[in-house]
Parts: C-alpha cells; sequence; structure tokens
C-alpha cells in the first residue's frame, strides 16, 4: 500500500539534497530519483536482519543513497566508464536495478566504497541478460544475483574497505544461496581465481561502449577455496 506522506518526505529530502550538491534535475528526474530511492531504502530493510559488519552498512537512508550515487559518478568518470554508465542526473550514477539490490557500502567520515547484489526475478532479470543469457543457469534451479557497481574511493589506505565489502556481500549471498555473475577484466580475474568456485562462462573483446577485453564469470559461493575462508571469513560470524 502507498503511503503519501513517506513519499512526500522522500521527495522533498531528495530535493533538499540535490539543491545542498548543487546538483540541478527536472521535476521528472527528481521524480524518478525519489521513486528509485524510495523503493531501494525498503528492499535494503527487508534484508536488515542479516546484520552488517562493524564499518559496513546496508543503504537504508535517502542520505546514503545520494551519496552512494554521487561517489559512483565521480569513479566512473575517472575510468572513462561513463558512456557505458551514463549519469541518470549530471552528478548522479543509478537506474531502476537499484531497487532490488542489496547495496552495501563502507563509511568512514563519508562513504569510501560501495556496491550493489542485484537480485534476480521472473519480472525482472539481471543486466548482464542484455547482452548474455543466462537462462541456461535458471534452467539448472541456481538462484542468481549479479555484483555490479563495486566501487572504492581512490584514498591511500583503502585495502580495509573492498576486504569488508566482500566479506559483507559474501554474507548476504549465502545466507539467500545464490550465485552471483560478474563482468570483469583480466586484472580482476586474477584476484578473484582466488577466491575458488570461479567460473568463466563468456569471453568479450569488448563490452557495450568499452573497447577492452571483459569476462562474464560465474562464482559459486558453496565453493569457496581455504584462501578465501583464511583471509575473508576467519575470526569473523557469517553464515
Amino acid at each position: 500500500m502507498k503511503n503519501p506522506n513517506r513519499e512526500n518526505n522522500i521527495r522533498f529530502r531528495v530535493n533538499s539534497l540535490l539543491k545542498m550538491h548543487k546538483i540541478e534535475a527536472s521535476l521528472e528526474e527528481i521524480n524518478r530519483l525519489s521513486k528509485i530511492v524510495k523503493n531501494t531504502i525498503e528492499f535494503n530493510q527487508k534484508l536488515y536482519d542479516i546484520g552488517t559488519l562493524d564499518g559496513v552498512s546496508l543503504a537504508t537512508t535517502v542520505e546514503d543513497l545520494i551519496e552512494i550515487y554521487m561517489l559512483r559518478s565521480v569513479v566512473y568518470k575517472e575510468m572513462n566508464y561513463n558512456s557505458e554508465f551514463p549519469e541518470t542526473i549530471e552528478g548522479l550514477s543509478f537506474d531502476e536495478y537499484d531497487e532490488c539490490s542489496a547495496i552495501v557500502y563502507s563509511k568512514r567520515e563519508s562513504i569510501t566504497g560501495t556496491c550493489r547484489l542485484i537480485f534476480d526475478s521472473t519480472n525482472k532479470k539481471l543486466p548482464i541478460d542484455e547482452k548474455f543469457s543466462l537462462d541456461y543457469l535458471r534452467d539448472e534451479n541456481r538462484i542468481l544475483g549479479e555484483a555490479s557497481r563495486v566501487i572504492i574511493k581512490n584514498i591511500e589506505g583503502l585495502k580495509p574497505e573492498f576486504k569488508l565489502l566482500t566479506i559483507d556481500s559474501y554474507k548476504i549471498l549465502s545466507s539467500y544461496q545464490m550465485d552471483v555473475v560478474s563482468v570483469m577484466t583480466q586484472e580482476h580475474l586474477k584476484l578473484y581465481n582466488n577466491f575458488g568456485g570461479l567460473t568463466i562462462e563468456k569471453q568479450f573483446q569488448g563490452y557495450g561502449n568499452i573497447d577492452k577485453e571483459f569476462f562474464i564469470t560465474l562464482w559459486r559461493t558453496s565453493k569457496i577455496s581455504p584462501f578465501f575462508k583464511k583471509i575473508f571469513l576467519r575470526n569473523k560470524a557469517v553464515a
């Protein structure tokens, strides 16, 4: 059931934050952003009983999400990925997939890292399906998610952020017994191969507007390696 007061409150807070950060948007853009923020908060609030580690949280406030969208925008511009991941509003990177995603972030004085785990559904498949159908995995009755928008702010000494985001993402995935697909470069492949349970499903010489070799991978979270357990799970309470 719709709650007009809640929707109006979120729209007001969104509009106030845009003004504070001097981000210009039309009424239509503000309404779309407010809807996505509202649905994303509600989705993450339902996941909140999973719990999070110290220093890592699920995005459950308007302020969290606007800061995350701003961080995505900044980092994608630095990586020259903004043609593949165009801003919906200048200065903000978000889309409708956020509405069905666990959005995890790490924070010090400000948000320093984030990633999203998109949940597969019958009425809205995963972004990778737009370029490579994953139906053959669904036919095997796999519960799928897609890891995307993995962002770590380029500040010296942020290695703990990557570790914490990885641990919490694994905790969510294992809680739902999900296998996760993702798009990664050769450089990232070398790292994630150490996690165990990783297979290459498809190789592309270019991906969308990015002229670079990419791999679609599947991580079977039930087959993690001793390396992953030692580095990421030692002394951590995970599912």
